[in-house]
C-alpha cells in the first residue's frame, strides 16, 4: 500500500476514534483539529460553525497559535464565508494569499502565508468550515486536502447525528486583554523564559479555565494579570485602561478594588474567625458588599464565628472564595482551588465558582491542571510551554455536580 495512502487511512480512523470515544463534542472537535494540524504540518488552525440564528460563521475552536475564537463571517465574507457558499475546499499558495480575509472586512488578516478551507458539510447542509494556515516548510498539497476534506465529511455526520446546535460567545467588548505577554526569570546565569508571547481576551461574566502541565506559565499568567506580577514585555489592558506598566499606587489600587484572589492554600489570617477574614477585606475596598451577605453566598453563615482550626479545608476554601466576593470585584482569579481538596470537597466549592459566575455575572478565570474541571467552563485555553495551544469554547458547559474524576 503506497505511504501516502496509508497516511490517510490512519488519519481518518484517529478521527473517527476521537468522536467516538470523546465525552463531549466540542473535546472531540478540539483533538480532531490538532490531528489535523499536526498531519499537515499547520502552525494554525480553526474549526468555525453556523450559527442559524444569525446567519453567521462563528470560529469556535483553535489549535496551535491562531486566535479568531468569537471572529465570524457571513456567507460569501471572506475565506470562510466563501468556502461555504461554494461547499467547495480551497487551498491558496502561500504567494496567492496575500491581502485575503478570513472573515471578511474586519476578520482576521492573511498575509503572505499558505491556507486551506474545507466546508464541514452533509448533503446539502452547510454546518461550518476547517481552516489551516502557516503550513511548514512549502504549501498545502491535493492528497492533504483530500484528507481532510473526508475527515470533514466524519466530522458533519457526527455533529448532526449528535445535534450540535448553540449560541455562540456574545460579541462584546474584553475586560481583560494581553498582548504579546512575554515573562523571563533569572535563573542562575541564564535567563529563563516562562511566558512566550501570550495574547488573550478575558470577557465580562466568564468562567474561563487555563489548562496545562506543571510549569507551562499557568500561574505566572494569572498573577500578571492580578498585579502580583510584572510581565518582561507585552501589553496588558484592563477596561480599555493601559496597565502595562502601572506605578506602585496604581498596581495597588486595582489589587484591592478589581480583582479577587482564590489560592490553593487559603491564606486565612489564623488569629480572625470567618466573618473577620472576610470583613478585614471590605473594610480596605472602595464597595464593598456586606460581609454577612458574602458569607451566606457561599453557604457558610453558622461559620461566620469559627477561626479558621475549626474549619475543614473545603470550609476554609469557601471563606476565601468570600473573602474575593466580599470586594465586588470585576473578575476572581483561581490558582488551582480545589488542588487540596477531595472529590466531594471539591464540587461544592466548584459548585460555588459556578453560582458566582451564573447568578453573580462575576467573571472568572481559573488554573486547573484537571482536565474534568475545563468542562464546567465557557472557554477553555491550553497553555503548552509559555504559549497558547488552543483555545475552546464550551458549548453547553456542564453543572459543576455533573463533573466526576
Amino acid at each position: 500500500m503506497a505511504k501516502k495512502d496509508t497516511n490517510s487511512i490512519q488519519t481518518v480512523w484517529s478521527i473517527m476514534e476521537r468522536l467516538r470515544n470523546a465525552d463531549q463534542l466540542e473535546d472531540a472537535l478540539s483533538s480532531c483539529l490538532d490531528t489535523l494540524r499536526e498531519m499537515t504540518g499547520s502552525e494554525k488552525g480553526s474549526i468555525w460553525m453556523m450559527d442559524e440564528l444569525e446567519g453567521r460563521y462563528i470560529s469556535i475552536i483553535n489549535s496551535g497559535t491562531s486566535q479568531s475564537v468569537g471572529e465570524s463571517a457571513a456567507p460569501g465574507e471572506g475565506i470562510v464565508g466563501e468556502t461555504a457558499e461554494a461547499n467547495k475546499s480551497r487551498r491558496y499558495k502561500a504567494g496567492e494569499a496575500k491581502d485575503l480575509k478570513l472573515a471578511g472586512v474586519d476578520g482576521p488578516h492573511i498575509s503572505g502565508q499558505s491556507i486551506m478551507c474545507i466546508p464541514i458539510s452533509t448533503l446539502g447542509h452547510i454546518l461550518g468550515c476547517l481552516v489551516l494556515t502557516h503550513k511548514k516548510g512549502g504549501d498545502y498539497t491535493e492528497e492533504e486536502e483530500k484528507i481532510c476534506d473526508n475527515c470533514c465529511s466524519i466530522l458533519a455526520l457526527d455533529i448532526e447525528d449528535k445535534g450540535f446546535h448553540f449560541r455562540p460567545y456574545e460579541d462584546r467588548d474584553p475586560i481583560v486583554s494581553v498582548r504579546g505577554i512575554v515573562k523571563e526569570f533569572k535563573s542562575g546565569e541564564e535567563m529563563r523564559r516562562i511566558l512566550k508571547g501570550v495574547d488573550l481576551d478575558i470577557f465580562p461574566g466568564e468562567l474561563m479555565v487555563v489548562l496545562g502541565e506543571s510549569g507551562c506559565g499557568k500561574s505566572t499568567l494569572l498573577n500578571i494579570i492580578g498585579g502580583m506580577d510584572r510581565m518582561t514585555e507585552g501589553e496588558l489592558k484592563i477596561d480599555g485602561k493601559d496597565m502595562s506598566s502601572p506605578t506602585e499606587e496604581e498596581l495597588t489600587e486595582y489589587r484591592r478594588n478589581y480583582i479577587g484572589f482564590i489560592f490553593q492554600s487559603y491564606n486565612l489570617m489564623p488569629n480572625l474567625s470567618a466573618i473577620e477574614n472576610i470583613e478585614f477585606i471590605g473594610e480596605i475596598s472602595k464597595h464593598p458588599m456586606d460581609s454577612m451577605e458574602a458569607l451566606r453566598l457561599v453557604g457558610l453563615e453558622e461559620k461566620a464565628d469559627n477561626l479558621p482550626s475549626a474549619l475543614s479545608g473545603g470550609q476554609m476554601q469557601r471563606i476565601s472564595i468570600a473573602r474575593a466576593l466580599v470586594k465586588g470585584p470585576k473578575i476572581i482569579l483561581a490558582d488551582e482551588p480545589t488542588a487540596a481538596l477531595d472529590y466531594e470537597t471539591s464540587i461544592m466549592v466548584l459548585k460555588v465558582i459556578e453560582d458566582i459566575v451564573k447568578k453573580n455575572r462575576t467573571t472568572v478565570l481559573m488554573v486547573t491542571h484537571n482536565p474534568e474541571i475545563a468542562k464546567m467552563a465557557n472557554r477553555v485555553i491550553k497553555l503548552r510551554d509559555g504559549r497558547i495551544s488552543s483555545i475552546r469554547v464550551n458549548l453547553h458547559p456542564l453543572n459543576a455536580e455533573s463533573l466526576v474524576w
